[in-house]
């Protein structure tokens, strides 16, 4: 199996993985359930350190795992969305317009028999129902969801390639994405086959809203209020693996597609937003948000948890993204990683399993920069979806270390030229890899 590698000594894309399948069944292969949530930020949960969100649910699920926060999505939406589903860049693999021939997760853990399942917001086929692109065609058995984004405060449901209603009411989401969800576990699955479990809400994204139990019980406004609600529908679901005797055999995944939607300049405009006002979520000391390529744009809770096996009570800083899980999934489930495309994903499995401490090397920020170790890189056009513009951002390269500045408020490029060029040729390595 083949590998590509940089010229300067760092491992930026491994398309082989000869340890696809994990060594001698070592391990059952596991259940895996995904929780991606839209647009929550790094600073929105108790345990990263909310003072103003409740969140008692996700709180314990990292006392039950690991809570990781060095941990990469992409900065909107759909490109999240497909660097998640196929363990590439979305230079690569597209974003809202992937392509059907693109391979996900889905398609290649069904040769392990696995069944699968995807619930709530798809955001890959343009927000169209092109049937190609499709989740039943990209290799989910069972699909119930929205095809795209709320940002018109309506929704349309799709059941498999059906479309079966609509609605307007944005406090119900978090609640019926959940139901479908436990219906799917004690209902439609075959309790002899291992299962994926990808469940995408669309809460907190846009035209947020919660349901009577929850409107201003909280500290955080309607946002904190949403917030609380989605937490307790991720009690009901974790209960629900408790009730069937799943969650010891169950990997847990909870994060965000990226960070949260905070400019001033935006929400101004969208309906529900008083004016002047900024609910849609926290930062924390991280720099701008959801569309940025700053750190809050990227940036974003990650907790894992499978009893017994990832480790419980541990903080890691290492750095993991999204398109990590492609390759982990191939060693923990037994599929082989594609060999005919660039798969920027690694494999972290002794990561997860507390059996290295070190996770990736490098991070690439799309048309815009990377990471590597400490050091940031950012080019002086650096890409930002323009709700996310900085007005006062001088167009000039940057480079920030973020061991000693995570809120990317120094900008040493000037001090340290021959970093800046070393970042630059990794930057093009990944973006020209093929």
């Amino acid at each position: 199996m083949k590998s590509i590698f940089v010229t300067f000594g760092i491992l930026i894309f491994c398309s082989g993985f000869g340890a696809s399948r994990l060594e001698a069944a070592e391990q059952a292969q596991p259940n895996i359930l995904i929780i991606f949530v839209d647009d929550m930020g790094y600073g929105d949960l108790g345990c990263y350190g909310s003072s103003t969100q409740e969140t008692p649910v996700l709180d314990q699920l990292a006392e039950q795992g690991t809570r990781f926060t060095s941990f990469y999505a992409q900065t909107v939406c759909g490109p999240s969305r497909s660097a998640l589903l196929t363990g590439r860049y979305p230079i690569r693999s597209k974003g809202w317009g992937m392509p059907a021939e693109e391979l996900t997760f889905a398609e290649l853990i069904k040769r392990s028999g696995y069944q699968t399942a995807c619930i709530g917001k798809w955001d890959v086929s343009n927000r169209k129902p092109i049937v190609p692109r499709m989740p039943n065609a990209q290799g989910f058995d069972y699909y119930y969801g929205t095809l795209g984004a709320n940002d018109n405060g309506r929704v349309v449901f799709h059941e498999n390639n059906e479309e079966v209603g609509m609605t307007e009411d944005m406090a119900s989401l978090s609640r019926l994405y959940t139901d479908k969800a436990i219906e799917y576990l004690r209902e439609k699955r075959q309790p002899e086959k291992p299962f994926v479990l990808y469940v995408a809400h669309t809460m907190m994204h846009t035209i947020i809203d919660a349901s009577e139990p929850y409107l201003g019980t909280t500290e955080g406004g309607l946002y904190g209020d949403a917030v609380r609600e989605l937490d307790a529908e991720t009690g009901r679901l974790l209960e629900t693996l408790d009730a069937l005797e799943l969650s010891g055999d169950t990997l847990v995944i909870f994060t965000s597609d990226n960070g949260p939607w905070n400019q001033l300049k935006y929400t101004s405009k969208k309906k529900g937003h008083p004016p002047g006002a900024i609910f849609w979520g926290s930062s924390g000391p991280l720099r701008n948000g959801k569309g940025s390529c700053y750190e809050a744009g990227y940036r974003v809770p990650g907790i894992v948890r499978w009893p017994g096996n990832v480790p419980s009570g541990r903080t890691s800083d290492a750095v993991i993204a999204t398109i990590d899980f492609l390759p982990t999934f191939a060693r923990l489930c037994g599929f082989e990683v594609p060999e005919d495309r660039v798969i920027d994903g690694q494999d972290q499995t002794d990561l997860l399993l507390g059996k290295r401490d070190s996770g990736r090397a490098d991070f690439y920020f799309d048309r815009a920069g990377v990471r590597s170790g400490q050091w940031k890189y950012l080019k002086a056009d650096a890409h930002f979806h323009k709700y996310a513009v900085e007005d006062d951002r001088p167009v000039e390269e940057e480079l920030y270390d973020l061991e000693s500045d995570l809120g990317e408020s120094r900008n040493l490029a000037k001090v340290h030229p021959e970093k800046v060029a070393e970042m630059r040729r990794l930057m093009r390595a990944i973006e020209e890899a093929r």
